[in-house]
């Protein structure tokens, strides 16, 4: 599919610009441009985008594979008498439309369901009373051995862990068990009414840190090493996990998760002194700072618990109880892509000096707490491009987080989008970090490759039948595992599965082609991003929306101009 830049321009109120008159009147009525100016093009207006959307939110959450949710989709089992893990409230039904396409790549329509699947554990279905499970092995190697060389089944030997903390399910074999509509209900519930893909990858294989960095920069080379009191590492141990493969200079690539040497609330607000990291290079807020348009990154837990001095860093270690019980620290560092970043950082996790401030350049530098989004999502300050963090008891992580606590945070916000004057040109974009070593069984050619001590066969082998290493870098194999994408919007097609192959770095290139930024250089994945346009009809904008229970993540009410209908 061709890029949005191939695309007609849209101006301000969406409509197609289709020539120099079309812009002057345009000019004149919506005051893009001011009488006397030179002809301009929809492309130098920072208010002019290649589509009808003017704002994106991406939801960014963590650690799940396709199949560890859509294994069944959409049939789920409605077993009777289920309960919710936390609530102990009664488990969602779900029963899918008679619309919903039949050529969906799942486990189920693959046969690899019990008792067919190749791998040394039979997958199994997740209750929703087994919600928190332990986290699986989501290393960089790790995932490639899983993948055998493509057999896919070599997941138990090398992802599984099966038994963990107390009130965390587990069982041998764990990597292979998915859940079903039953526990995920609002994110199928939204597929149902919006837009889902079952072709979407990790851009390279590894967990948070190179999944948040390939979001924003589409590269995960370019890392430098630091110690824990900021100094830069010469030269990286050879089993650093900070940077890895480093050059003469010490630059390398990230495939673990070090935290940032741009904040103060690193190494678990200092109680640590493991190395950190910082990158070089642009990321997609260089490029939007450079055009003008306004964008945000908001993390739950962002807002320090401790203030930073003159003397002293800030700490941030608010915390949230999960549904297991447990209390759960809101801000993880490792997850927040552009505090790598010097010309993106917020070191001290300084505060807008005001709600106007917010989206626009100031002393926040366009990073913020969760609970800022709130204060202009329903106003004219809403940014353009919007990354939304959820805290670590709701960002999906298994281990600390789950199904359930995520599903409130995803549905809380889509409703509180939804329900803004700003919905009507508003693009929701739920997205995956990684997926924490989950079995999936299905495998996209490896269209980077690398051949070092970091990589197993399945990118050793690709490397020696010849597929490129883009720039030279090394341990950026990818694509990685297959995780879920789903796009909510009036443009977004209803109950569509797109089947066109996209990464992480997809959604990047749709920020960078809507808002012509151009595009990072030096590599970066963006360059050969499959393209999400087939998600969207941008010629017919929908007149309903669909809000969710935020509990259940049931319809809980569908509206058509303004006339609300009541859900199942």
């Amino acid at each position: 599919m061709p890029h949005l830049q191939a695309k007609r321009r849209f101006n301000r109120k969406g409509a197609a610009a289709t020539g120099a008159a079309v812009l002057a009147a345009s000019a004149l009525t919506s005051g893009l441009f001011g009488l006397g100016t030179d002809t301009a093009t929809a492309a130098e207006s920072p208010l002019a985008t290649a589509t009808p959307i003017k704002h994106v939110v991406v939801l960014f959450q963590e650690n799940v594979s396709f199949d560890h949710y859509f294994a069944t989709y959409p049939k789920a089992a409605n077993t009777a008498g289920e309960k919710q893990q936390g609530s102990g409230a009664p488990a969602a039904a779900f029963t899918a439309s008679e619309d919903t396409p039949k050529d969906i790549n799942t486990l189920a329509s693959a046969g690899l369901l019990a008792p067919n699947n190749p791998n040394a554990a039979q997958p199994a279905r997740l209750s929703p009373m087994q919600a928190v499970t332990c986290d699986q092995d989501h290393g960089y190697k790790a995932e490639q051995n899983a993948y055998n060389s493509g057999l896919m089944d070599k997941f138990v030997q090398y992802t599984s862990r099966d038994a963990c903390g107390t009130n965390q399910y587990g069982r041998p074999g764990l990597t292979m068990d998915y859940y079903d509509g039953n526990t995920v209900t609002g994110i199928w519930n939204y597929a149902q009414n919006y837009a889902m893909s079952d072709n979407h990858f990790s851009t390279v294989f590894g967990p948070s840190t190179p999944g948040a960095l390939n979001l924003v920069s589409g590269q995960t080379h370019g890392a430098t090493e630091y110690t824990a009191a900021g100094q830069p590492v010469a030269t990286p141990a050879a089993g650093s996990s900070a940077v890895r493969q480093p050059d003469a200079n010490g630059v390398g690539t990230v495939i673990n998760d070090p935290d940032p040497v741009h904040d103060d609330c690193s190494n678990n607000s200092h109680a640590k002194t493991g190395n950190l990291a910082g990158m070089a290079g642009k990321n997609i807020g260089d490029l939007l700072n450079a055009k003008g348009t306004s964008w945000g990154w908001f993390q739950g837990g962002f807002t320090p618990t401790t203030a930073a001095t003159a003397t002293t860093p800030a700490s941030c270690l608010s915390s949230h109880t999960n549904a297991a019980g447990a209390s759960v620290v809101d801000y993880s560092p490792h997850h927040q892509p552009f505090q790598y970043y010097a010309s993106t950082a917020n070191p001290h996790h300084t505060a807008p000096a005001s709600d106007a401030e917010i989206g626009h350049n100031g002393q926040a530098n366009h990073q913020y707490d969760l609970t800022d989004f709130s204060k202009v999502v329903d106003s004219d300050n809403m940014p353009a491009v919007s990354f939304l963090k959820a805290g670590m008891s709701q960002d999906g992580h298994a281990g600390y987080s789950d199904p359930v606590d995520e599903q409130k945070f995803i549905t809380n916000t889509v409703n509180e989008i939804q329900k803004s004057k700003n919905w009507e040109n508003t693009a929701v974009v739920l997205a995956y970090d990684d997926s924490d070593g989950w079995y999936d069984h299905a495998a996209a050619k490896v269209k980077n490759s690398s051949n070092t001590t970091d990589d197993a066969a399945w990118c050793q082998n690709a490397a020696a039948s010849g597929v490129p290493m883009a720039g030279g870098y090394a341990d950026r194999c990818g694509p990685g595992p297959r995780q879920p994408l789903v796009v909510i919007s009036p443009y977004a097609k209803k109950n569509f599965v797109d089947h066109t192959e996209t990464d992480q770095a997809s959604i990047l290139r749709f920020i960078e082609d809507n808002w012509h930024t151009g595009q990072i250089g030096d590599s970066s994945a963006d360059a050969t991003a499959g393209s999400v346009d087939s998600m969207f009809n941008f010629h017919h904008e929908r007149n309903d929306k669909v809000l969710l229970n935020e509990q259940t993540g049931a319809v809980a009410t569908i509206t058509h101009n303004g006339h609300g209908t009541a859900g199942d």
